[in-house]
């Protein structure tokens, strides 16, 4: 309000000031006379006033326009001008507006469109380090693969964009299958840039899958100083990784690195069932059945597991079955609730010919938790007591239909491997594979679950028709699966 005052007022002493100076210079006697080509043009003071004033505003004209055809002829020739900048904010503007409407189009869905709209942008801003990615991205939505590898190559040439390409071409050869060459461009995506999360876990996955251990264990110890990874996740990890890099070592006869492979997955993670077995049995190769002892103890503890009881049956071979059932309770003694204790004991009275015993230490499980070994079990313990064969074959029957109890199971595709292993055979998966109970409806048989796996060298008539009973029952399950 002040504001509009003040100008208002302003306004009107200005044109009071002009009409006063106007009318004083009307009133002033005298004025001016100017001779051009014998013509002389007489001027009073108020017109040599106005005639100064258009003398200025044509000499500005004039400049003006100078400065235009100078800045015209600049334009013409290249150089940088008021008009040049003009005309390269206007590309620039429907550069990114043809980059923006790419992006909404690629977010949509709309791969045809966005290619469009990035050769529009490409056009206008001259800028590849955008307008490249959003054409690769387009082009593998319509599944135009050939344009996106091309593209992804043009980023390699460029340092800030050079890990784009990679990682692009990386993902191509890995939906094309080809491993070896995806594997490459993985390693060299983690040389780019080692913090990447994704890229470190394509790498690890691709170096269990091709046994890499020693390569995978150093990716695995980058995602930890990274910060992707728990420090106790990759305890277990790297035991894994150890345990697997062991087995290599085996496999090519290498017995003392291996077993002191063994030694160091045991030591990373001591309830990684593999690796206690494996460290057991290359204690007890080394003589040393104290240690071998103390490993299966603390794996047993934190899980009881069948290979486990295999390994600790192996510890002393040449014994009778009451010494073996006895040196057993050390190992029992503090998971006597277990399922897999009370069938461990009762396989141990069978092998021992104490089928009441047996069938005390089965307890109420055929009835709580029913599966394919504990009803095989009591078929055993009944045709050691003497029971009809109705009877045992009754139990037989039971235990095929029954569940097959627990088993190696990836925790990613739910697919069950007789063994334990490093990656998942299906979906190659790393670290996924837990013993537990299958969903209903699988009957896969491990083979870590064989039948009585803890009788030795026994003689006796009635075990030998017992283990035959039941291999032929596994053999029908395995008739069955087919």
């Amino acid at each position: 309000m002040l504001w509009s005052l003040i100008k208002i007022v302003v306004f009107v002493i200005a044109v009071t000031a002009l009409t006063y100076g106007g009318t004083m210079l009307m009133e002033v006697d005298g004025g001016a006379t100017i001779s051009v080509a014998g013509v002389e043009f007489t001027l009073s003071p108020l017109e040599i006033v106005f005639g100064l004033v258009a003398l200025v505003v044509v000499v500005w004209l004039g400049l003006k326009l100078l400065t235009l055809l100078v800045a015209t002829f600049k334009f013409l020739n290249g150089d940088e001008t008021a008009i040049s900048r003009y005309f390269d904010r206007n590309r620039e503007r429907k550069g990114y507006e043809a980059l923006s409407e790419g992006m909404m189009a690629l977010a949509s869905g709309e791969g045809h469109l966005a290619m469009t709209k990035a050769a529009r942008a490409d056009k206008y801003l001259q800028q590849p380090r955008l307008t490249n990615l959003l054409t690769a991205q387009a082009a593998e939505m319509t599944g135009d693969r050939r344009k996106a590898e091309e593209t992804y190559k043009k980023l390699l040439a460029d340092d800030q964009t050079r890990f784009v390409g990679v990682r692009g071409i990386m993902k191509q050869k890995l939906s094309d299958g080809d491993t070896d060459t995806a594997m490459l461009l993985a390693q060299k995506a983690f040389a780019l840039k080692p913090k990447h999360e994704e890229t470190q876990d394509v790498l690890l996955r691709l170096q269990a899958e091709k046994s890499d251990w020693a390569g995978a264990r150093k990716t695995l110890g980058a995602k930890l100083k990274s910060g992707n990874l728990p420090r106790d996740v990759h305890k277990r990890r790297d035991a894994v990784l150890a345990l697997s890099e062991a087995r290599g070592v085996l496999e090519n006869g290498n017995t003392i690195e291996s077993r002191e492979a063994a030694i160091e997955a045991n030591r990373l993670s001591p309830d990684l069932i593999p690796a206690a077995v494996m460290a057991a049995n290359g204690y007890v190769a080394a003589g040393n059945a104290r240690y071998a002892t103390r490993v299966l103890n603390k794996a047993w503890n934190a899980q009881p597991h069948p290979d486990l009881a295999a390994a600790f049956a192996e510890i002393v071979q040449d014994e009778t079955a009451e010494a073996r059932l006895k040196r057993f309770k050390a190992l029992t003694k503090t998971t006597m609730d277990h399922p897999e204790t009370k069938m461990l004991l009762a396989e141990l009275h069978i092998a021992a010919e104490d089928f009441p015993a047996a069938k005390r230490a089965l307890g109420d499980l055929v009835e709580t938790d029913p599966t394919a070994r504990n009803l095989t079990l009591m078929a055993a313990i009944e045709r050691g007591e003497g029971a009809d064969d109705s009877v045992v074959r009754g139990w037989l029957t039971g235990a095929l239909t029954a569940p097959r109890g627990p088993q190696w199971i990836c925790e990613n595709c739910q697919h069950i491997h007789a063994n334990w292993a490093a990656t998942c055979k299906n979906c190659s998966s790393f670290d996924t594979l837990s013993w537990k109970t299958p969903p209903e409806g699988d009957v896969a048989m491990p083979a870590g679950t064989e039948m009585l796996p803890l009788i030795v060298g026994q003689k006796q008539e009635s075990a030998v028709a017992v283990v035959e009973d039941l291999h032929e029952a596994e053999v029908v399950t395995v008739d069955l699966n087919k």
